[in-house]
Parts: structure tokens; sequence; C-alpha cells
């Protein structure tokens, strides 16, 4: 999952209206002469997509008969571009896809299955549960770029000026220790989110999600659903605990307030390690505590699996396809993700790509070892649509503008309408 993505739309939108795709002048295979492929870029236009562009000449350099046309899209919009685009026969060539778009694209056949081609020939090397959330209906339609999950950041110096030594392993201890924080350090200790997104990591530690894929049921209005939402909506008051921001710009605001010092811990993502390092607070990178998630009355803890991978048109010729695959094995290769994980600090997804150098690292070290705790995704192509309801719903709740009972049944009311062949 990526926020915050600094790209202008009107750049984009030039760029896309330019060069959207390299399947709509490909009707036929060409034979001789360069190919032009395009790529849709969905990563951070500023502190990410200069290594993909770099990484894009190093592969033009070694494949002189393969032209890259890159595009930075942004990640907001990329969804429903792409989705657009291909229903018109006009989509890019490679797709940084979103892990919760790609069985979805896969659905629509969109995509282009991958098992048994070049850009998975090093399917081994990868993560088995991001090559797993990388299929749809048994087929693989991408491979694996960059993952990513939810962990509990926080302020090491802010926690030992409250006496705290350790990380709160559970919501309560949490909701304790900003109490500390806030008589002894004098900030918050604590500042939650409303986005259904990062509110996942409660249902996980009821044992519970939206929807149980396998049993075909509707379970965000169920009682260890409300037992969650309540825990999450407890977090938003109390000594030490920020209120909940509901405007349009909290997501700036928290991460903000957190590398300046304002507030001890936050739930964020590796997508931020380059901006952690750039706030006053963690001019000392040593400074950035990472742990899991607190866990919920289960004992569970656990965040959402995020990432993208890069998935292949299936609406373009032959000679486009051969070279998107080619490109891809570059791109997600062992030495290209160690790249982009020096210069970017986001986490690989082959264990090769792991370097001490990499390592070193000690954001990309401390979301390595959460990444156990990360739950996958069901295989359902609506699933990333689900959180849309609860994006609504949850700032209503949490600004009280509607009580816990009404936005739940709200979200599962809509929700039924997104998997209408699940029961509630």
């Amino acid at each position: 999952m990526r926020r915050g993505i600094a790209a202008t739309a009107l750049v984009a939108s030039l760029a896309l209206a330019a060069t959207a795709c390299g399947g709509s002048d490909s009707g036929s295979d060409k034979s001789s002469g360069p190919v032009t492929i395009t790529w849709w870029d969905t990563s951070n236009a500023t502190n990410e997509a200069p290594t993909y562009q770099a990484l894009v000449k190093e592969f033009e350099a070694a494949n002189k008969g393969i032209k890259v046309n890159y595009v930075n899209v942004p990640f907001d919009q990329a969804q429903n571009k792409f989705d657009t685009a291909a229903g018109s026969k006009g989509a890019p060539d490679v797709l940084r896809s979103e892990v919760g778009w790609t069985p979805a694209f896969a659905k629509k056949g969109y995509f282009l299955p991958l098992d048994g081609t070049e850009a998975l020939k090093d399917q081994g090397k990868f993560q088995p549960s991001l090559i797993k959330q990388a299929q749809y209906e048994g087929k693989t339609y991408g491979v694996p770029l960059v993952t990513d999950t939810l962990a509990l950041v926080y302020n090491k110096a802010l926690f030992k000026k409250a006496g705290i030594t350790e990380a709160p392993k559970t919501w309560d201890e949490l909701k304790a220790d900003a109490a500390e924080i806030d008589s002894k350090a004098k900030v918050y200790g604590y500042w939650g989110s409303t986005q259904a997104y990062y509110a996942q990591t409660f249902l996980y530690g009821e044992g519970t999600d939206t929807v149980d894929a396998s049993a075909k049921k509707i379970t965000v209005n169920s009682p260890e659903a409300q037992k969650a939402y309540g825990t999450w909506l407890s977090t938003f008051k109390g000594q030490g605990l920020h209120k909940a921001d509901t405007t349009a710009d909290a997501y700036a605001h928290i991460q903000d307030a957190f590398v300046s010092g304002k507030v001890a811990s936050i739930i964020q993502g590796p997508w931020e390690i380059t901006n952690f390092y750039k706030g006053s607070a963690f001019k000392d990178k040593s400074n950035l505590g990472i742990a899991t998630v607190p866990a919920g009355s289960t004992g569970k803890a656990g965040a959402p699996t995020g990432g993208h991978n890069l998935s292949v048109y299936a609406g373009s010729d032959k000679s486009h396809q051969a070279a998107a695959l080619k490109f891809v094995n570059f791109m997600t290769s062992a030495k290209s993700q160690t790249e982009i994980a020096l210069k970017n600090s986001t986490l690989p997804t082959r264990d090769d790509a792991y370097t001490a150098e990499v390592k070193a690292d000690p954001g990309i070290a401390g979301f390595q070892t959460v990444l156990p705790a990360a739950q996958p995704r069901p295989a359902l192509p609506e699933y990333s649509s689900l959180w849309g309801p609860l994006d609504t719903e949850l700032p209503k709740i949490a600004g009280g503008k509607e009580s816990l009972d009404k936005g739940l049944s709200n979200a599962e009311l809509a929700i039924a309408k997104l998997v209408p062949d699940f029961s509630k």
C-alpha cells in the first residue's frame, strides 16, 4: 500500500495522453528494428522514481533492441487509468501493480499469465507467500518487485525519556505507554489513523477480517470485528492519545508530527523510511524503533501484506510481450532489487537481495523482522475495494458523527454490493 504519492496529475495526464500504451501501435508482430515498450511506474515520483529511471537506462544499455518508454503515474490514479486503457486496448506493456489490483485485473483478462516465462524463471528465489499473492485461479500474473507491511514505528529517545525500554506488545500496553510519555516527555504517545488499511491490524488482532473469502461470508460487522473496531476507537481518546484527524490531510499531519518528534509512535509502512530519515527526530537513524503492531485480545498481531508486482499486458503483440518479459526479469533480479533497496529503502521480495549492505539500513532491517507477522490477502479480486466503504464510515465513527454500530452496518451493506454472492 502506498500513500501520499508526490506527483502532479497534470504532468501524468499529459504523459499518459502522449504515451498511453505499447499495445496500441502493435497490432502485428514486428521482426526487425527496436521494440519500444511502455512501463507505467506508480512509485513515489520524488523519492523512488529516479532509481527506477536509472535501472531503465541500465536495461536499455544491456538490451540494444529494446527501448522503454517510462511513465510515472500517481498511485491513486493508476488503477482506474489502467482499467480504462486496458478496456480500450490501449494499456502499457508493463504495469507496477499494487498487489490488490493483480487478481482483479487478472480476472478481467488484462494480465498475461507468467508461469514458465522468462519473467518468472527465478521463481524459487522469491518469498513463496508473495508469489501466492500474485496468483489468481492457480496462475501467476505478477512478479513481486517490492513488499511491505505495517509496523509500530516509534521514537526510541522519547520512549527512553518516559522510562520505557521496549515497544508495547498489546494495545493496552500502548495506551499505558502513551500516558507515561505524555506525563514525562510532554508529547503525544500515539497518533492513530482513521484509514481502513491501517485499521485492518485491529481486525487481525481479533482473528477476523472484513470478509471470510473461503466461506464467502461478510464479517465486517461480526462480534469479533465490532470488538476490533472498538479497540481501534479507544486509541483516539485518553491521556497521551491524539484525537482522530478526519481531514483530507490527516496522513501528512500524522507523518509530520512523528518525524518532528511531536508524537512518539504511529503505525506506518516502509515506504516512509526515507522520509523518516529526513525528519529532525531521526537525523540519527538508530533512533527509529520498529516493532510488530500490538496484538489484540486473542494474542494475535499482524498487518496486511502490501507491495507491488510487475505485470505484463495481455493485449500486446508477441514481440512486445517478449520484450516486456525480459524487462520484468531484469527489474526483479537480485541485482536490481538490491539497488532499489539501497537507494529507496524499500523491502526486497527475494531473499538473495537482502545483502549485508541492504540490512545495514536500520529501517529495512527493522521491517524485515516484522514481515513474518504480515498476513497475505486472499485471492479475491474485489478484496482491495472492500476498504472503500470503511474509508467512508471510519472517519465518521472516529469523529463522533456516527455510532460504531451504525457505521459498521453501513459498511456491511456497501460491501454486500461489492461481493453480492457473499452471505452476511
